[in-house]
C-alpha cells in the first residue's frame, strides 16, 4: 500500500496547549507531520488556525471540533469552511451502545446529521472509543450501528477498536476498510486503565493494522496518545519517527 501522510491529533498535546498552543504547533512542525487533527483551538480563530498550520509546512487533515451534534450542525459547516476540510466528526458515549434500543436511537441521529453535512459537501465520520466494541444482542455494537447508518464514515480509533484483547482490530480495520478515510494510530498495553505508549512499544500490531486498510480510500493516519507516562512530546516524536523508519507512513522530514 502507498505510504500515507501522518497527522497528530492534538489532544495528545493539550496539556502544553493550554499553556502556549502556537509554540506546539511549530514543536509538531519541527517533527515532521504533514497535518493535524485540532480538538479544541485555544482562543485561535479557524482560519486563523489553519493559516498558523499551513505557514508551518502542514494542513489540517481533519477537525475534532466543534463535535457535530443535531443541534451545532451550521457551525461544523461553518468552521469545516474556514478549515478547508471536508471531513467532520462526531461520537458518542457509552449509553448510545448500551443496547439495541440506544443503538437505533444512535443512529437516527448520526443518519439525520449526515443528511445535512452531505447536502454541505461534508462527510461526517465516527471516532470509536472501546464500548463500541462490546458486543450487544450477539454482535458489535460498532457493527450494528454501521449496519444501521450507510453514510458515515468512520476514523478508527485502532487501539480502542482492540476493546483490551478482545477484539482484533487488524480484522476490524479490514472489514470496514471501504468506509474508513483515517486511522487513529497508538499503541499501548491493551490494560484497561494502564497508561498508553509510544507507537512500537505496546502489544498493537501497528504494520498489520495500517496493511489492512483499502489504500484508495485511507488518506490519514493520525497519531494519537490519551494519556503517557512521561513526556507527550518524546513520546509523540518517538511514534512519529516509528512510523516513518518502518516506511508506515510519510511525513516531512525523515
Amino acid at each position: 500500500m502507498k505510504m500515507k501522510p501522518i497527522s497528530l491529533q492534538l489532544y495528545t498535546l493539550r496539556g502544553d496547549s493550554q499553556k502556549d498552543f502556537r509554540k506546539v504547533l511549530k514543536q509538531v512542525a519541527r517533527i515532521g507531520f504533514k497535518g493535524v487533527e485540532p480538538a479544541g483551538l485555544y482562543g485561535m480563530k479557524p482560519a486563523e488556525f489553519r493559516t498558523q498550520v499551513e505557514d508551518l509546512g502542514m494542513i489540517v487533515s481533519s477537525s475534532h471540533g466543534p463535535w457535530a451534534s443535531p443541534d451545532n450542525l451550521q457551525e461544523v459547516i461553518d468552521t469545516a469552511g474556514e478549515l478547508k476540510t471536508d471531513l467532520v466528526s462526531s461520537g458518542f458515549g457509552a449509553d448510545g451502545f448500551s443496547s439495541m434500543d440506544a443503538i437505533r436511537k444512535t443512529a437516527d441521529t448520526v443518519n439525520g446529521m449526515c443528511e445535512t453535512l452531505l447536502k454541505a459537501g461534508l462527510t461526517l465520520f465516527l471516532h470509536n472509543h472501546w464500548w463500541e466494541f462490546e458486543e450487544v444482542a450477539g454482535d458489535l455494537a460498532f457493527r450494528h450501528l454501521a449496519e444501521l447508518c450507510s453514510d458515515v464514515k468512520f476514523e478508527i480509533d485502532t487501539y480502542w477498536a482492540a476493546n483490551f484483547g478482545k477484539v482484533d482490530p487488524v480484522a476490524i480495520v479490514a472489514e470496514y476498510a471501504g468506509r474508513a478515510p483515517l486511522l487513529h494510530i497508538k499503541d499501548g498495553p491493551l490494560v484497561k486503565e494502564e497508561m498508553q505508549l509510544p507507537l512500537g512499544a505496546g502489544k498493537m500490531d501497528v504494520p498489520a493494522v495500517i496493511a489492512a486498510a483499502d489504500s484508495a480510500v485511507l488518506q490519514w493516519l493520525v497519531v494519537e496518545l490519551d494519556d503517557f507516562d512521561g513526556e507527550m512530546l518524546s513520546a509523540v516524536e518517538e511514534s512519529y519517527k516509528y512510523l516513518v523508519e518502518n516506511n508506515l507512513g510519510v511525513g516531512n522530514k525523515l
